[in-house]
């Protein structure tokens, strides 16, 4: 891989890189056409990183479809599908490991310990094998890319990091892999998540600028989802909901810092995460 960067950089050829898990659904394709747009040659990679997964999280089932992902990667067209495996990219011994500091702390960083590091690591890794000059994230994991923001500007790496809005399926849901988990009515009960976001956004728009009316009006829709019981189901013996809808946070934080905020009076991002059954999934909205 490094290699075929340094001949590509050699050449005059722009590089972009699209960085996954794989599993890619639409979300990941708009990555891969703005990726086109951006270069000359692009770059996908498709590792599932284990160094980002605690010891009782899905690595070992996270879903996989390596042929699939190489079918949909050429439709882009897509010139290089970079797929390392866990024995090259942390070779025996190996024991480097990256941290962002400040912004990796609170949400996600603090519910799932090591996260982070593992993101920042695995990321400064692939982008010293790929050598691109423009790298693009989904918004979807906004804490993610603040990470990897805030790591490619302390440590002079000179790659541009580009981000892309959310896709979502129709009934809001946003695009995750993770979102092959859910059953019909856990599916139900995930859409509150985009419309909790939305009536946070709708307050916003009306001129509210308080946290706590924000995190207030995201909440009702997801409290009511979570409270919910599907025809059959006694609510008796499922007090919160029978396939289960339980909010880990709902957070208004500073868009770029993560720094928590009593007042959307700069530029903000209004994030949530929630387990519905067994799979945890994230959304967030900024309101700036």
């Amino acid at each position: 891989m490094q290699a075929r960067a340094e001949t590509a950089r050699r050449e005059g050829r722009r590089i972009a890189f699209v960085p996954t898990m794989g599993y890619l659904h639409e979300g990941h394709m708009s990555l891969l056409r703005e990726g086109r747009r951006r270069g000359e040659l692009l770059v996908l990679s498709i590792f599932v990183n284990p160094l980002q997964f605690g010891p009782s999280e899905d690595l070992a089932r996270y879903p996989r479809d390596l042929d699939g992902d190489l079918a949909k990667a050429r439709g882009v067209p897509t010139d290089v599908a970079y797929v390392p495996d866990a024995a090259a990219m942390y070779p025996e011994g190996f024991q480097t490991v990256v941290e962002v500091r400040e912004v990796q702390r609170g949400l996600c960083g603090e519910r799932r310990p090591g996260h982070f590091a593992g993101v920042a690591t695995v990321v400064l890794k692939l982008f010293c094998q790929v050598r691109p000059h423009v790298a693009i994230f989904g918004e979807k994991d906004w804490q993610q890319l603040q990470v990897i923001r805030r790591m490619a500007r302390d440590l002079d790496l000179g790659i541009e990091i580009l981000s892309a809005p959310i896709v979502r399926e129709a009934d809001g849901l946003a695009l995750s892999s993770r979102n092959a988990y859910l059953g019909a009515d856990e599916r139900r009960r995930a859409a509150a998540l985009s419309r909790g976001l939305d009536a946070a956004r709708a307050r916003f728009a009306a001129g509210e600028r308080e946290a706590a009316r924000l995190v207030e009006a995201a909440r009702a829709p997801i409290d009511e989802a979570a409270s919910a019981h599907p025809t059959g189901c006694a609510a008796s013996a499922h007090p919160t909901g029978c396939a289960g809808l339980r909010l880990e946070y709902l957070e208004l934080r500073d868009a770029e810092t993560l720094a928590p905020l009593a007042r959307a009076d700069r530029p903000a991002v209004l994030a949530v995460a929630a387990f519905v059954g067994a799979t945890r999934l994230i959304d967030n909205v900024v309101l700036a």
